[in-house]
């Protein structure tokens, strides 16, 4: 995976209201997903809770967990599925990786938001699109790519200010009983192929990029493990000269809090609390405003660079769950995880076909334009969090445990 950060001056690209291009691209979806995702078929559960909203006139914000690439296309096939255009909130990066891409986002149904700073015009354009229930409006609350289908990243707050502040206007302006809600939407991807003879290419290729002999007498799981442990090391070794002691859990939190408590030290007053993400995203909105405007020396700005660089790292380190593999051993999660691995060491991710996308609808939440955030924590960002965490937990039961691990591995 590619960093998602661009020191090119940032234009906000607002929605496309037309409907040709939404209809028309619809019939691409389908081969796109299967060709550049391994995507060979997507099923829907709870489709007419959607339905009966949409019928019903209420203006809709879905809140999908977000760990792959494919999501957004995904979700493009819930629309195809309903028969209803969405809007759908989409990082600004994707709008510099050429005319082309940015073109077909648009008229797809996306509009940037730059995620490094409070982006105003892309908050009054969601706001402006529910307020009016011009189409259901798409925003992943995870504010980035999770890569772990089975947990959920901690979400941010923009999804809970913006229905509030959209279902504040639609009150002022008299709705006619019609209301803002929130429909949390779980996307869990089952593999339906054999794991061996998909991932054992990428294992061997990771290997000899290590210079490493194939390494074949050993399970698929202690491949994997190995590998893992083994990548770590080198990092270790790059930081700070030698191998790390303890679990690998704590062995990534002292490199991450290593990568990112000077440069919070240097920019932002102290360690932030909350995820790395979040900390994250506080430092590159410290670091990225003056690279952007250009100012700077070649040292300062190359030095920036490399701080970003570490941040990034820092980053992709956090999303390896502890025991994510350990605790449940499915074909999905191992599979997930060598992804991982070289989506790390190369920046590409392959498609794995077939996949099956299952695209789960859940519970409507009614937001209240009166509620705010208490002491105790936003009370909708709470219910949001549940109804995704516990439809992943059911879905990530789908999953098949790999034939090597028996149910007590």
């Amino acid at each position: 995976m590619q960093p998602v950060v661009t020191d090119r001056p940032y234009e906000f690209v607002p929605p496309h209201y037309g409907k040709l291009w939404p209809w028309l691209l619809r019939f691409v979806l389908p081969g796109r997903l299967r060709k550049a995702f391994g995507v060979t078929a997507v099923e829907f559960r709870n489709s007419e809770r959607l339905d009966s909203l949409l019928r019903d006139g209420h203006s809709v914000l879905l809140a999908p967990n977000h760990c792959r690439m494919a999501d957004p296309l995904v979700m493009g096939m819930l629309s195809r599925h309903v028969r209803q255009h969405f809007f759908i909130m989409a990082s600004s990066h994707l709008f510099y990786q050429g005319r082309l891409l940015a073109w077909l986002v648009r008229r797809a149904g996306g509009f940037s938001v730059y995620r490094e700073g409070v982006d105003r015009d892309a908050v009054k354009a969601a706001v402006d699109i529910l307020t009016h229930g011009h189409r259901p409006l798409v925003v992943f609350p995870e504010g980035s790519l999770s890569h772990s289908n089975d947990r959920l990243s901690a979400l941010m707050a923009g999804v809970p200010f913006i229905a509030r502040a959209a279902a504040k206007k639609r009150a002022k302006s008299g709705s006619d009983g019609k209301r803002v809600v929130v429909l949390p939407t779980a996307i869990k991807y089952l593999f339906k192929g054999d794991l061996s003879s998909e991932i054992e290419p990428i294992l061997e290729e990771i290997e000899a990029r290590l210079s490493w002999r194939k390494q074949r007498g050993l399970s698929l799981l202690n491949r994997v493990y190995r590998l893992g442990g083994s990548l770590l090391t080198l990092k270790e070794m790059e930081f700070f000269g030698e191998s790390g002691s303890g679990d690998l859990t704590s062995r990534l939190q002292r490199l991450i809090d290593h990568l990112l408590q000077p440069l919070e030290e240097q920019w932002v007053g102290g360690r932030a609390e909350g995820s790395v993400i979040h900390r994250v995203k506080n430092l590159r909105k410290a670091i990225l405003p003056a690279m952007i405007e250009g100012d700077l020396s070649q040292d300062e700005w190359q030095s920036r660079s490399d701080q970003l660089a570490d941040m990034y790292l820092a980053q992709q380190l956090s999303l390896y769950p502890p025991k994510y593999i350990a605790s449940s051993p499915t074909v999905d999660r191992l599979l997930e995880t060598v992804d991982k691995f070289l989506e790390n060491l190369t920046g590409e991710e392959r498609p794995h076909p077939p996949i099956t996308a299952v695209v789960q609808v859940g519970e409507a939440i009614d937001v209240d334009p009166r509620t705010r955030r208490g002491q105790d924590g936003d009370s909708l960002l709470a219910a949001i969090e549940g109804q995704l965490g516990k439809m992943l937990s059911e879905l990530a039961s789908e999953s098949r445990l790999h034939e090597e691990c028996g149910p007590n591995t």
